[in-house]
């Protein structure tokens, strides 16, 4: 029998996120689609997910609630039999020097992406473990690189993205004898949707293009080609790794 997997994608109403499930829908592929706002839009990428033949659930709910990222795991079950593949990619950069960040600040920035990301693959790993495709990506950020860069700080977003990269090398490292890969995504500066979240005005990113060596901006797409290839069979020797995609921003 052909293998099918689920792919459970957070923050997949807007940017990376629904460029990631456009970019491997296919009548071969189930998808759980998560947001934490936006069911419209959330809806709409389904629509467009299941026209390339995809079978889609979609769920709206807060991730940095505990009892979310296994709720999120259950629902892709009872829908589809199990999770396969996890691509962590719902978090909101915060643009804060760190005296002005403040204790709540930092909390949610690692409830929602860190500690969602350990909930959510912990409830995961017995799935995973027995897939015959087992992926877990986690959709990082140059911030946790690179500190100050366009005159720009991310405190608590660079220390939470940090911490998510971590986490995802100790689960590589302990998961890799079963098969599981596990690779962080680093996106550098990405174009943003119309409407969507932004952290930096457009005149930085004006600037974030000018001093990034290629001279554009990322496009979601970009971040989700990378992404794709490392859920497929042709990157099962590839885990623990870090991948950058940002035009050699990080040359700088």
């Amino acid at each position: 029998m052909d293998f099918k997997p689920t792919i459970l994608i957070t923050g997949a109403a807007s940017g990376i996120g629904s460029a990631v499930a456009r970019r491997v829908a296919a009548p071969d592929v189930q998808l759980l689609l998560h947001t934490g706002r936006n069911l419209d839009a959330l809806k709409a990428v389904a629509d467009e997910a299941r026209a390339c033949g995809a079978n889609v659930v979609v769920e709206l709910c807060d991730l940095a609630d505990p009892s979310v990222p296994a709720r999120l795991v259950q629902a892709a079950g009872k829908a589809f039999g199990r999770v396969d593949q996890i691509v962590s990619n719902a978090g909101k950069a915060q643009r804060a020097t760190f005296e002005e960040v403040s204790d709540d600040d930092l909390e949610q920035a690692f409830a929602t992406m860190p500690i969602a990301f350990f909930r959510l693959v912990k409830e995961a790993l017995p799935d995973l473990r027995i897939s015959p495709q087992g992926r877990v990506v986690a959709v990082s950020s140059f911030v946790a690189h690179a500190f100050g860069t366009n005159d720009m700080h991310f405190s608590a977003t660079g220390a939470a993205k940090a911490a998510l990269e971590a986490l995802a090398k100790s689960l590589a490292a302990q998961t890799a004898a079963d098969g599981v890969t596990v690779n962080c995504v680093v996106p550098g500066f990405v174009r943003k949707d119309a409407g969507g979240h932004a952290a930096t005005s457009a005149d930085a990113m004006e600037r974030a293009r000018e001093i990034t060596p290629n001279a554009r901006l990322g496009e979601p797409s970009d971040v989700a080609e990378l992404v794709a290839f490392l859920l497929s069979p042709a990157a099962n020797h590839i885990t623990g790794q870090t991948m950058h995609v940002d035009g050699g921003l990080l040359l700088r």
